[in-house]
Order: C-alpha cells, then sequence, then structure tokens
C-alpha cells in the first residue's frame, strides 16, 4: 500500500516525433537518479507498435532491448511504465481486439515491467456500429476494457488511464458536468489512476481550483501528464526555462506528476533538473525559505550545472558513452569548408559570354586553381577593418571595440573561426540562450528586451526617416541609443550561433543547432533593417510610401501578449523568432524564414548592414573575380578593371545605394544585394546620368582600350531597355543578388535577401521581379522556394530571360 501512495514524479516520453535512443534513455535514468526523480513513462508517438501498430508483438531483438530498458531503469531505482495506445482503431467490443491487446501487455510484463498505462488521447470520439450496439457511450467502453486490462495484469500498483477528455479546454460542456468525465469517475475501478493536462493541452499554471474540481468529477487525485517543455506542435520552438507555475503544495491533491518535454533529448536537461527541485521542495515539512521552490533560484543552481556538461567532449546522439565517462569521450568536429550554393541573379542575362554568372552548385570548381589561391592571398592578405553597423549613424549602433568596418577582406577573426573550434561557452551566452528558448507562455529577459526594443523603434522610426529634420534632436538620439542596444542584442546572438557551432558538446550541437540558427537568421534581418531605417526610410510626406503605411502591416503585439493566460501556445506560431518576424514588413511571407538548416553547421560570423560608399572597391573586385571564375581564361577587362563592375553594380551603387545590402563575414565583404525601388524612375536617372557619365569614362578613341570594353558598353545601354507595363503595374521594384561561392550555408542567402525586401516593402513597393535564364535551373529553385514566380518568358526586353516576381 505504501508503494500506492508514493508521488510518480518523473519524465513522460509521449512526444509527436522521433523517440529518444536507447542511449539517451540511459542517460535521462543517470539524470532522474542523480536528481531524485523517481517515474518514467514510455510513450512515444511515432513508436509504431505503441500507437499505429500496437496490436503486433515485439520480435526477439526488440524484446531485449525493452528488458535491458527496464533492467536499466529499475537498477536506477526508477519505477517504468510501459504505455500502449490503442485507441485510433481498436473495436472496444471485439474479443480479437481485447485477446491481441492482453497479448501484448502480457509480453511487456514478462520482460519485467510492473506499471503500465491505457491511452486513449488525441482520437475521435466517434465509435464503430458494433461497439454502439455493445456499450452505452465512448467512455463506458473505454472503461470497460481498461478495467478488463487492469484485472488481467493483477491489479498492478500503478496503472494510469489517459482519457479522451483530458484537459478542461476539451471537456464538453465543461469538467463538472461533462458526462464522459463522470462517467470514467463512476465506472473506472478505484485504484487505477487517470491522467489530466490541466486547464488546458499546455496549462500555464495548475490551481487548486481547478484540481478539487477534477477530483471531484474523476472520484480521485488526478495525475498531471505535464506539457509544460513539449515543443512538437512547432518545430522553430523550443523550450529551455525552468519548471514553473506548478506549487510543491499542488502534491497533496495529486497522485503524481510527470513532464513530457522537449523532442530534443538535449534540451531538457534544466526542465529536468528544476523539476527535480520542485519535487524535492514538495517533500520538504519545514517551512525554511531556502527549502520552498523559487523557479530563478532552480534555474541558477541548473545553469550551474549545465554549464559543465555543455563543455563535455560529447557525441552527437551520445552513442556508446556514458555521463560518467564522459571525458573520454572524443570529439567529432565538422571540418566542412564553407562553400556557396548560393544564387547571383542579374538583370541584363541574355549575353552569357560576357555577363558574371555565378554558380550556384557548392561541388562547381572554380576554374583554375591559381585563381582561387589568388584571390585568397588577396582577400587575408589585406588589412583587417571593422564592419560599421549603420551608415548615418556617428557611433554605430551595436559596434564594439575591435569589431571591422565594411571594406577588404582581412584576416580570420582569433576564436570564430570554422566548425570545429574547442572554445567554451560562457555563463552569460548561456543565460541568453535560455532566455530566448524560454517557456510557451512566457519570454526570458533577453527575450522580452528584444521584442521590446524592436517594437518600439519600429513603432519610431520617423523620427530617423529621411525628413527627419523637424525631429527633435533628444529623441533621434533616444531612438540610436536603443538601435545601438538592440543592435548589440543581435550581434550577441549571432556569436552565440559561432560559440554552440564550435563547441565540444556535439550532442547539444545537433539537437539545439535548428533552434539557434533560426533565431540568428531571423536577428540578422531585423539588424540589418534596423539599421536601414536610419536615414533610408521615406518620410510621411513621399507619395510610395512611409513608416506608417508600411507598418500597418506589421504586427503590433507580441506572441506572448496575443496568446493571454487562456490560448494554447500554437495560437501563434515561431516563439521570439516568429515574433520578430512578424513585427518586419515581410514578416507575413513564412516562404522567406522557414526553410531547412545546412546539413554541415558552420560556426562562421556573418554580418548583413547597408551599403556605404568605401564597400564599392571591394563589390567591385568581387564580381570581377566571380566573372573570372565562371568565364575563366584570361581577365578581359584587365585595361579597365572597373568594367564588370559599372556594368553589373555600377548603375544601383551610383542611383539608388539605399537599397543595397553587404554581406561580410570574418574576412570582410562576401556579398551584396540590389535594389531598385521604381524600375521605372531608375532608367531614366540612367539614360540621363549614368550612360553619360559611362561613355565619358570609356572613350571609344581611348589608347589602350580592350575590345571588348565598347561591347560591354553597349550591353549597359541595353541593361535599361522598357520592361512591359503590365509587369511593372504589379511589380515595380528589382533585384539583383550577388555573393561569393563559398557559402555551405544557402541560408545567409536567402537572409540576405530578405533584408533587402524587408526595406523595399517598407518603403511602399507592392512587388519586386528579377531576370533569370531559362537554363538556370538552381537559380530558379532557389527563388521558387522564396515565393518568386515566373510572370514572363521570352517577352522581357525581347530577351529569352525568364522574369519571376513575387508580391510584398
Amino acid at each position: 500500500m505504501e508503494e500506492k501512495k508514493q508521488f510518480l514524479c518523473g519524465v513522460v516520453e509521449g512526444f509527436y516525433g522521433r523517440p529518444w535512443s536507447m542511449d539517451q534513455r540511459k542517460v535521462l535514468f543517470q539524470w532522474m537518479q542523480h536528481w531524485g526523480l523517481n517515474t518514467y513513462l514510455y510513450g512515444p508517438k511515432d513508436d509504431l507498435k505503441h500507437r499505429l501498430l500496437w496490436r503486433e508483438v515485439y520480435s526477439p531483438e526488440e524484446e531485449g532491448q525493452l528488458r535491458t530498458l527496464i533492467v536499466e531503469a529499475q537498477s536506477r531505482g526508477l519505477r517504468f511504465v510501459y504505455a500502449l495506445s490503442p485507441g485510433q482503431d481498436i473495436v472496444f467490443s471485439s474479443s480479437c481486439d481485447l485477446t491481441l491487446l492482453k497479448r501484448k501487455l502480457r509480453q511487456v510484463s514478462d520482460l519485467g515491467c510492473q506499471a503500465f498505462a491505457i491511452l486513449f488521447d488525441d482520437i475521435d470520439h466517434s465509435m464503430c456500429q458494433a461497439d454502439s450496439e455493445a456499450f452505452t457511450s465512448f467512455a463506458h467502453a473505454q472503461v470497460t476494457v481498461t478495467n478488463e486490462i487492469y484485472r488481467f495484469l493483477g491489479e498492478p500498483p500503478v496503472f494510469l488511464f489517459c482519457p479522451t477528455e483530458y484537459c478542461g479546454s476539451l471537456c464538453s460542456p465543461s469538467v463538472s458536468k461533462s458526462p464522459y468525465l463522470q462517467t470514467v469517475g463512476e465506472d473506472l475501478l478505484p485504484n487505477i489512476t487517470v491522467i489530466w493536462t490541466g486547464s488546458k493541452v499546455i496549462s500555464r499554471k495548475l490551481s487548486l481550483e481547478s484540481l478539487a474540481e477534477v477530483e471531484s468529477v474523476l472520484q480521485r487525485p488526478p495525475l498531471i501528464w505535464d506539457n509544460l517543455h513539449a515543443n512538437d506542435y512547432d518545430s522553430r520552438r523550443l523550450f529551455l526555462g525552468p519548471f514553473k507555475g506548478r506549487e510543491p503544495q499542488l502534491r497533496n491533491h495529486l497522485r503524481g506528476l510527470l513532464l513530457n518535454p522537449n523532442c530534443e533529448f538535449e534540451a531538457n536537461y534544466i526542465p529536468l533538473h528544476t523539476l527535480g527541485s520542485w519535487h524535492r521542495a514538495g517533500k520538504e515539512d519545514t517551512k525554511d525559505e531556502e527549502c520552498e521552490y523559487c523557479p530563478d533560484r532552480a534555474l541558477s543552481a541548473a545553469l550551474k550545472d549545465w554549464m559543465e556538461e555543455l563543455n563535455q567532449p560529447l557525441q552527437a546522439g551520445r552513442q556508446n558513452t556514458r555521463t560518467d565517462q564522459r571525458a573520454s569521450v572524443p570529439t567529432s568536429h565538422c571540418k566542412t569548408p564553407d562553400r556557396s550554393d548560393c544564387p547571383s541573379t542579374f538583370r541584363g542575362t541574355s549575353t552569357v559570354a560576357k555577363l558574371p554568372v555565378f554558380p550556384l552548385n557548392s561541388s562547381s570548381p572554380p576554374s583554375s586553381p591559381t585563381k582561387v589561391s589568388g584571390e585568397r592571398e588577396g582577400r587575408e592578405g589585406e588589412k583587417r577593418k571593422s564592419y560599421q553597423s549603420c551608415q548615418p549613424i556617428q557611433q554605430p549602433p551595436g559596434t564594439k571595440p575591435g569589431a571591422p568596418v565594411a571594406g577588404g577582406r582581412g584576416q580570420k577573426a582569433q576564436g570564430r573561426g570554422l566548425c570545429g573550434g574547442k572554445g567554451l561557452l560562457s555563463e552569460s551566452q548561456v543565460r541568453l540562450l535560455v532566455g530566448l528558448h524560454y517557456l510557451p507562455h512566457e519570454h526570458g529577459p533577453s527575450a522580452q528586451k528584444l521584442l521590446q526594443d524592436l517594437t518600439w523603434l519600429k513603432t519610431n522610426c520617423q523620427l530617423v526617416s529621411t525628413n527627419s529634420k523637424k525631429a527633435a534632436p533628444q529623441k533621434v538620439d533616444e531612438w540610436r541609443g536603443r538601435a545601438s542596444r538592440f543592435l548589440s542584442l543581435c550581434e550577441d546572438i549571432a556569436q552565440l550561433h559561432c560559440s554552440v557551432v564550435g563547441g565540444n558538446n556535439r550532442a547539444v550541437l545537433y539537437d539545439l543547432y535548428p533552434y539557434v540558427w533560426d533565431l540568428r537568421n531571423t536577428a540578422l534581418v531585423a539588424k540589418a533593417f534596423i539599421c536601414w531605417l536610419d536615414g533610408r526610410v521615406l518620410s510621411d510626406s513621399s507619395a510610395l510610401g512611409s513608416w506608417r503605411n508600411c507598418f500597418q502591416w506589421c504586427g503590433k503585439t507580441t506572441g506572448a501578449d496575443l496568446l493571454g493566460v487562456e490560448s494554447e501556445p500554437w495560437a501563434f506560431k515561431g516563439g521570439v523568432s516568429g515574433e520578430v518576424q512578424m513585427l518586419l514588413p515581410v514578416g507575413s511571407s513564412s516562404e522567406l524564414f522557414t526553410h531547412p538548416p545546412p546539413l554541415f553547421p558552420t560556426s562562421r560570423l556573418y554580418n548583413i548592414r547597408p551599403y556605404h560608399s568605401k564597400d564599392k572597391v571591394e563589390l567591385y573586385r568581387m564580381v570581377r573575380q566571380l566573372h573570372l571564375r565562371t568565364q575563366g581564361g584570361p581577365e578581359s577587362s584587365a585595361a579597365h578593371p572597373d568594367v564588370i563592375g559599372d556594368r553589373c553594380l555600377g548603375p544601383c551603387l551610383a542611383l539608388c545605394p539605399e537599397y543595397s545590402f553587404i554581406l561580410e563575414d570574418e574576412l570582410g565583404v562576401c556579398g551584396c544585394v540590389l535594389g531598385i525601388l521604381d524600375v521605372r524612375s531608375f532608367a531614366k536617372r540612367c539614360q540621363a546620368s549614368w550612360i553619360p557619365a559611362m561613355r565619358d569614362k570609356y572613350p571609344p578613341k581611348m589608347n589602350g582600350t580592350h575590345p571588348n570594353t565598347q561591347d560591354l558598353i553597349q550591353l549597359m545601354e541595353e541593361d535599361q531597355g522598357e520592361y512591359p507595363d503590365s509587369l511593372l503595374y504589379h511589380f515595380p521594384s528589382q533585384l539583383r543578388l550577388d555573393a561569393l561561392p563559398e557559402l555551405v550555408d544557402i541560408s545567409i542567402s536567402r537572409t540576405l535577401l530578405t533584408a533587402l525586401l524587408t526595406a523595399l516593402k517598407a518603403n511602399g513597393s507592392q512587388g519586386v521581379f528579377c531576370e533569370v535564364q531559362p537554363t538556370d535551373r538552381q537559380r530558379l529553385e532557389f527563388l521558387t522556394k522564396l515565393g518568386f514566380l515566373e510572370i514572363l518568358r521570352g517577352e522581357a526586353r525581347s530577351r529569352e530571360g525568364v522574369v519571376l516576381g513575387r508580391l510584398l
């Protein structure tokens, strides 16, 4: 009887998604033993023989694994609860199904398991005709089968039943008046424990009042299946915060509490560590304040222990490792060079032989090894400069001493190498990581600051618009001060990404990387956008658009505010990344922000910022080198090294530099994206000023003029040909993307492009287009994934190019 009364506290592996490995479960049992937890429930939804193929018995090999797991749990002093989910297709009135159910559970019982659970969650309420004739209700059918199985197994001391109405929001019409729960309470045998998740599937808090109501209708104290840290409903969210919102005194009204945590095993260190603190605090009889559970204090203790874990050299998946043997585990490091799959999109693409067409395929070798080594020497040989975050701000927001400025490709920064470094995560970085991935209903301090500053900067950007001379200087200073703080936090997020990738613990890396990578990319866009706003967003008087027009499309509240106490967290997807995204002008375009991470993580530190005039030399050199790579042979523009740059970049940099963004890494500039807000007016300006300037720069009778020079000048004139009015009506803006083919993470190119689209939308653009050669399949695929659709073929200026466009 004492065993029945023990408070069950531990872990339920009951999420949707890939189940944990056997090695991970063994590590889990070590954690649980160390932290004073006592129960593990096995019920992963994607284990076929747990749910979909529940009738099938385990093979001899599977039996061996399950027996090993049961023995391992019991050797750690843990109760192993085996759960089965037959509810999707069981025929309750079928003697055959009942026999198969008994056979399956008897098999597990023979392996040494002494505790069981029957789960009827997340299934349809309807019954087949045979069941409708045999039972008075759905609840009656479930209870009848459950009681029989309980007796068949010898009435084990721990036997759990999960109802179909397992939380307050699923009860009809309410918890106290639900006929389903009333039947369960009256007919289910008294020693069978009923599982409950709270007022919601994911309950922000558990109150004594709500639990008393449930206990009354069920006629027994429930066991809480706690989904506080479950993340299987949102692929962009991770929960690293402490166990919270459940007072330890609740245990007096519960049979137990099992936490259903993150799908990613390594993300559960803090949740389970703090759950252990909560469980121990509930057992203390003393009123000593030190013994009371405090989430913040528990988090600090867990962080201290997790720091040691994070900096251990663990392999991904923890295969063949034990936590008590970590020091001997070899480190597995990624040595993949940072090469690109990234595309280059040009407006004029008809004369492929003369215009640079840069490769999408990262495996495409350069035309000559000498060119590559020469380029690398040139890039690394230059004096390292620092990147500035914003051109108009004298002291660039977020710029830290020693950070690079736009210009050449310099020496690689110390401690910021490619994936494979052995750097340690600092405590401030781990706190930042947790704060950005906190809890489903609550953001941590760093995330709150990030969202509050971005919201304020967006709302008050008229202070730094193109017509901001009327703004009070102190207000402008306030805007720029908050911008500096925001950009500094974005830089910390980028550095956190590098540290996670370059750290020793590969097990943590592969579980956390998709989330850290996603937030890094979103922060890069937000950082570039805030930099761009200062002095570039159009004023209210502009006919093209203004910050007021732009931001009526942006989110006005954060997800946490939108959710409130009564909403489920999946009502607003994406977590902090999703909320930052929705605060941007193109935030509703999910295809710009959600895409799979690269196969080979890289710790290279990237930055995206608006173009500065000092970048021109490096950009011209970049496109010239890319031209050499793709065309091969001697440099055709040796006599006039600016010819390629003047054609590819010159018009945009000269006439609309405010829509140019730079991508840079530790070595300097490595890519750019150029935009044109209004193609019609831009073409007129080109004919009026740019083309005459080029004729003066490259006179036809100039001595030493290369024979191809005049051909390229003629192409410059053709590049400014007219597009159909039907195109420009819906897609008034244009873009082109250039990047060095050395980026293994193609998402950086997507992020760079998204930064430009954000700026174009902010200043009133309704749509943007670009022209691509129909043979460039990879480039077409890249743009299609970003929402670009083919709108013209063979009609653009009487050329063969395909015109792709997307509405903003």
